[in-house]
């Protein structure tokens, strides 16, 4: 019967412990989730200042995601690199090296940092563009990115 209270005893630490790891684990995706939702809300104040009726728009953000440029006679795009598909690992173009997903739902940790995220859109957009890209830019994005599931 000692033996038999001891294995339930540490089945149910065990259980325990999971569980606390499951909530420690999607406390940290709401934690990031809202990091974005916040950083997309502050685009959306700024696009604001240049057009009162602004608005985020997770539909404009896959299209900005997927719109195809021509540079050096290929053809490039957010999602040349980071796939249709922004929940799966993509792959760098040149390199060939994996690049994380960029969906919230499957990297949280993928715009936890705030000063990392504007040096990639600005690295990322000056390739793409040449030029920044705009508040209504970046919030669209990041609202189609907090879309995928």
């Amino acid at each position: 019967m000692q033996k038999i209270s001891c294995t339930l005893l540490a089945l149910f630490g065990f259980i325990s412990l999971s569980a606390q790891a499951a909530d420690n684990i999607s406390g940290q995706f709401a934690s990031q989730f809202n990091v974005a939702q916040t950083l997309a809300a502050d685009y959306l104040q700024e696009a604001k200042k240049s057009d009162k009726h602004a608005a985020l728009s997770a539909e404009a953000g896959r299209a900005f995601y997927t719109k195809k440029v021509v540079m050096d006679g290929k053809e490039l795009s957010c999602s040349a690199c980071h796939t249709d598909n922004p929940a799966n690992e993509g792959k760098h173009n040149e390199t060939g090296k994996p690049i994380k997903p960029v969906a919230i739902s499957a990297n949280p940790e993928a715009f936890s940092d705030i000063k990392k995220v504007e040096k990639n859109f600005a690295k990322h957009c000056r390739e793409l563009y040449g030029k920044d890209c705009s508040a209504q830019d970046k919030g669209n994005y990041l609202t189609y990115l907090l879309s995928v599931k």
